[in-house]
């Protein structure tokens, strides 16, 4: 898929395919039975129906999802399955906080996320993810709030396409690309690019100008950057994971997979800095003037069998880290 970054979720039905690293994942939760865990990314339910299976009768599971779709498939699986340990909630993961809230929790003995899109998104052209389809260029994960692609390319700078191509995508070719849709803005009385097709024309033609026999679809990058920038998937990744630090238990796991280099480095020097490993040493007695309050436990990548069974697992990346007891105060 597009960019490496856009994901199967297992779905809960039985011809579904599996998430990647599936398996690991939840195990990296240490499931105790009586625990309760929060899967941040529902998608289809391939995490959850796995964290169910683990979990015993006073267990608990709440999914969140920001895609009233995938909101849909669970409410309608929890109601068929009936089963009282499981909630699924509207919210984006970046809003844990008031989720726990509003569900009486103060603290959660894990939290799991997979990142990127679902194939359900990714593989219907209305939502405007892939360019391989021909839809409107939405891009949103939750159609009902927020500015669409479109609608943001309608209204940006070239110097602010520039800088998103640039920062999300890794664009060699982002000034070009956005100087010609800026152009296409101006010559079509402003309308704009309203496809998904539209755009994808717009930058193999830029690109191939300047780059031949290139293996990759010339919008790649471009697609990339573009949904990451309409759904702040920078600022929400980020802001969950301080929320996870706070209510994560003593003993706690955080189990991320990311399939883009940048979402990695975020979750990877998120922990690298809550494990101690960026604080600044004591003079004299060389320990960490900072508290640890997190324990990498490593990072783990899909195995040849899965890549050659699955190619959108070739970029996956598992990072788990435990939460510490806090000793300061």
């Amino acid at each position: 898929m597009e960019g490496g970054a856009d994901m199967d979720r297992e779905g809960l039905s039985s011809g579904a395919h599996l998430p990647v690293l599936l398996h690991e994942a939840v195990a990296a939760l240490a499931i105790r039975p009586d625990g309760v865990y929060v899967d941040g990314t529902f998608g289809r339910g391939g995490h959850s129906r796995h964290i169910l299976q683990a979990l015993g009768p006073k267990g608990r599971l709440l999914a969140l999802d920001r895609d009233p779709e995938a909101v849909a498939a669970a409410r309608a699986w929890k109601q068929e399955s009936g089963d009282a340990r499981f909630e699924i909630v509207h919210a984006r993961f970046s809003s844990l906080d008031e989720v726990l809230d509003a569900h009486g929790l103060t603290h959660i003995d894990g939290l799991l996320l997979d990142l990127g899109i679902s194939s359900p998104q990714v593989d219907d052209p209305r939502r405007g993810f892939s360019f391989t389809g021909d839809g409107p260029l939405d891009m949103r994960m939750d159609p009902t709030v927020g500015l669409s692609a479109h609608e943001w390319l309608m209204q940006a700078t070239v110097e602010q396409i520039t800088e998103v191509l640039k920062r999300d995508g890794d664009e060699r070719f982002a000034f070009p690309i956005a100087k010609e849709i800026a152009a296409r803005r101006d010559q079509t009385d402003g309308q704009g690019i309203q496809t998904t097709r539209q755009l994808a024309d717009l930058v193999a033609g830029v690109i191939r100008r300047r780059q031949k026999n290139s293996a990759k679809n010339p919008a790649t990058r471009t697609f990339q950057a573009l949904r990451i920038h309409t759904n702040d998937e920078g600022g929400e990744l980020a802001r969950v994971l301080n929320v996870a630090l706070r209510r994560l238990a003593t003993g706690g796991r955080l189990s991320v997979i990311s399939f883009h280099s940048n979402e990695d480095r975020v979750v990877k020097q998120f922990i690298a800095r809550h494990a101690g490993r960026d604080a600044e040493r004591h003079p004299v007695t060389g320990a960490w003037l900072a508290e640890p309050l997190l324990k990498s436990l490593g990072r783990v990548l899909p195995g040849e069998a899965e890549v050659a069974t699955n190619p959108r697992a070739r970029s996956a990346i598992l990072r788990v880290a435990e939460r510490l007891p806090s000793v300061l105060h």
